[in-house]
C-alpha cells in the first residue's frame, strides 16, 4: 500500500472574497489615514508660515488698552508698512511686546492740555474710543514734534499708560512696528474687527 497523501480543501469561495475586501478595506483605510496626516502636517506649517510672518496672533497682557481691548484677549494683527492716526500697533520695546494707538506720524506736532485733551498740529482729536481722559505720565516737552520716521503712539487707557508721553518709551520707529492689530478672535463673545 502506498503512501496516504493529505489533501487540505481550499475555502470556500465567499470566504476568500470576504478576506480579499477585508484586505481591500484595510489598504484603503492606511491610505486614506496618511493622506489625512500629511494634510494636516501641511495645513499646520501653512498655518505657522502666515501667522509668523503676515498675520501675528497676540495675547493682550497689561490694561493700557482698555476699554478697547482687555488683558487676556486674543488678538491678530497685520503686517503694514504705513500707520495713521487711530491704528492700533503693536512694537517691540525692549524684549516687550506692547500695543497702543498711533496718534501722530512723521513731523507733526503733538501737545496735551491739563484735562488731557490731545491736539495734532493744533488740531484737538476726536477720541471716541477712551472712557476718560488723563493727563498722564508725561515727561517731555510739550508740544512736541515728531521725528522722522516716528509715530507717537498712546494707550486707550490714558491713566495707566505708559507710552509716547515719556522718554521712557518714547516715539517708536517703523521697525519696531509687529503689524497693525485688527481681529480679535478670544473671548468669542467680543470676536470681531477691533476699531
Amino acid at each position: 500500500m502506498g503512501k496516504k497523501e493529505k489533501i487540505t480543501a481550499c475555502p470556500p469561495v465567499p470566504e476568500i472574497e470576504k478576506e480579499l475586501k477585508r484586505e481591500q478595506y484595510r489598504s484603503r483605510y492606511s491610505s486614506v489615514l496618511k493622506s489625512t496626516v500629511y494634510t494636516l502636517i501641511v495645513v499646520a506649517a501653512i498655518a505657522v508660515l502666515v501667522a509668523t510672518l503676515w498675520m501675528p496672533v497676540f495675547q493682550i497682557y497689561g490694561s493700557s488698552m482698555t476699554p478697547t481691548v482687555s488683558e487676556g484677549e486674543i488678538v491678530v494683527s497685520l503686517k503694514g508698512s504705513s500707520f495713521t492716526f487711530g491704528d492700533i500697533v503693536a512694537f517691540y520695546h525692549g524684549n516687550k511686546l506692547l500695543v497702543k494707538r498711533v496718534i501722530a506720524g512723521p513731523g507733526q506736532w503733538v501737545d496735551i492740555d491739563a484735562e488731557g485733551n490731545v491736539f495734532v498740529d493744533g488740531q484737538p482729536l476726536d477720541e471716541p474710543y477712551i472712557s476718560e481722559k488723563a493727563y498722564g505720565d508725561v515727561n517731555i516737552d510739550l508740544p512736541y514734534q515728531v521725528g522722522d520716521d516716528r509715530y507717537f503712539v498712546m494707550g486707550d487707557h490714558r491713566a495707566t499708560s505708559a507710552d509716547s508721553r515719556n522718554s521712557t518709551i518714547g516715539c517708536i520707529s517703523e521697525e519696531q512696528i509687529v503689524g497693525r492689530i485688527n481681529f480679535r478672535v478670544w473671548p468669542l463673545s467680543r470676536f470681531g474687527k477691533i476699531e
